[in-house]
């Protein structure tokens, strides 16, 4: 019988880096694995072991994980799950740029917007930029989510001052 370990090692070796580290951090967060442990495996292939030494756990989705890796590489500072306002948010880049990735699977209810909506509002007040981003535009326009991102941070929106 297959493991965890035995799909993630073969989406390893058959998905392109940044969708593979997506699924990698999903596993760990749906399967509730250590990235520790995965760490401590002794992975076959070198893919494997770059994606184990990668992990971090922190993405409540692949969609975060794939917003998260370009803002790395462009040298932002960015920190996932940070709590602001009594709740956390997906990702903090600098002092006051939140972004929120909204999937489906925790997007979809009334109440769940709603709520959404009212730390939207708070976090303005406190003199947070938020930006939402959903499924569809990170998946399917990713250029115009990178032009919206880069202008906000042109703009110095990232900046308390």
């Amino acid at each position: 019988m297959a493991t965890v370990e035995d799909a993630l090692a073969h989406v390893a070796g058959c998905v392109p880096h940044d969708a593979a580290l997506a699924v990698w951090e999903s596993a760990v967060r749906v399967e509730g694995l250590a990235p520790e442990a995965l760490r401590r495996i002794p992975w076959t292939s070198r893919a494997a072991r770059d994606l184990a030494g990668e992990v971090v756990g922190l993405s409540d989705s692949g969609l975060e994980t794939l917003v998260v890796l370009p803002l790395r590489r462009w040298g932002v500072p960015v920190v996932q799950q940070a709590r602001i306002a009594g709740r956390f948010v997906d990702l903090l880049i600098g002092e006051r740029l939140v972004l929120q990735i909204d999937g489906f699977a925790h997007h979809s209810s009334s109440a769940q917007r709603t709520k959404d909506i009212a730390h939207d509002a708070e976090l303005a007040l406190r003199g947070y930029t938020v930006m939402r981003l959903s499924y569809a535009q990170i998946v399917h326009d990713w250029p115009a989510v990178e032009r919206s991102i880069r202008r906000a941070l042109a703009a110095r929106l990232h900046l308390a001052s």
